[in-house]
């Protein structure tokens, strides 16, 4: 290793590109590589699912910090590699393209441009009346998530969805944690709900924060604001948030917009560990999550009495 160990921490926390990280740590490299194609010969879907919860977490939040500070570093530096190969596969399966920059055509990107959002990437909340006609059209429509997953929006949320999530918090204070750029706070508060999105600001490097998500991690916002509701759109896989949460005594409803896929979104081992709420898949609510092939869900939790 070229760096010592500080050099290549600070390093990391940049995110370099794989070819970067394959140039740096050629070993790690190959033993990644040797893993992977290891795992994809077994074809085995749980261990598969798995590997890909693991990964998506850093290597400081896994256990073994006993380990030397070089050796974490390593593991660190596999774990980024893989993550990397990860999304390219995930991005050529759900785009048909492996090589070259992913982009609209110029009449696939005006449609889903005015159909989706205000201006920019500024959301807007989508009439599925319009989007029903006009979604099936759009011959280049599996790319959309890969383009603006990378700027942080994992889903556009329906008109009918915000005036049911806004009559299912109805007059209770609200509180939205890993906010991101605030948008779903925005459409509920126009829609009339008491709300306050939060968010560490761990994603700068991606998402634009406005001054209305204030910058707080999840523990924190639930203790200073005390909601009796809290949402949250797409929380990460395996976050370490999620589970306070539910050792909040104030909250009384918690709404999840995620994923039908376990290892694609949540803390889906807090959600089975807590014991003083139910937890319901509203079915007819995630059909109101958008696009449809990402195949959305929303988990509602309501505290026992």
């Amino acid at each position: 290793m070229s760096r010592r160990t500080a050099d290549a921490v600070a390093w990391l926390e940049t995110n370099p590109a794989l070819e970067e990280l394959a140039e740096a740590f050629p070993d790690e490299w190959v033993r990644v590589r040797r893993g992977l194609d290891a795992l994809i010969a077994r074809d085995d879907a749980e261990e598969i699912k798995a590997y890909i919860t693991r990964v998506s977490q850093p290597e400081a939040a896994l256990p073994g910090r006993s380990r030397s500070r070089r050796d974490r570093l390593l593991a660190e530096v596999r774990r980024q590699m893989s993550v990397a190969v990860l999304k390219r596969e995930i991005l050529s399966a759900t785009t048909g393209v492996s090589e070259g920059r992913v982009r609209f055509n110029l009449i696939n990107g005006y449609v889903a441009q005015r159909l989706l959002f205000r201006r920019g990437l500024e959301r807007k909340p989508v009439r599925m009346g319009v989007f029903r006609a006009v979604w099936p059209l759009l011959g280049q429509r599996r790319l959309l998530m890969p383009l603006v997953q990378r700027r942080g929006i994992w889903c556009f949320y329906s008109k009918p969805l915000i005036t049911r999530l806004a009559r299912l918090i109805g007059d209770r204070s609200c509180l939205e944690i890993a906010a991101g750029d605030g948008t779903l706070s925005r459409f509920l508060a126009r829609a009339g709900v008491r709300i306050v999105a939060t968010d560490d600001h761990s994603w700068s490097d991606s998402i634009e924060f406005p001054e209305s998500v204030l910058r707080q991690d999840a523990r924190a916002a639930l203790r200073a604001h005390a909601p009796e509701v809290v949402i949250c759109s797409w929380p990460p896989a395996g976050n370490d948030f999620e589970r306070h949460v539910f050792t909040t005594e104030s909250v009384r409803l918690y709404v999840v917009i995620g994923s039908k896929h376990r290892e694609s979104t949540g803390d889906w081992a807090a959600y089975e560990r807590q014991d003083g709420f139910t937890m319901t898949a509203d079915d007819d609510l995630g059909r109101l999550v958008l696009p449809p092939e990402v195949e959305h869900a929303v988990y509602v939790f309501r505290r026992r009495t």
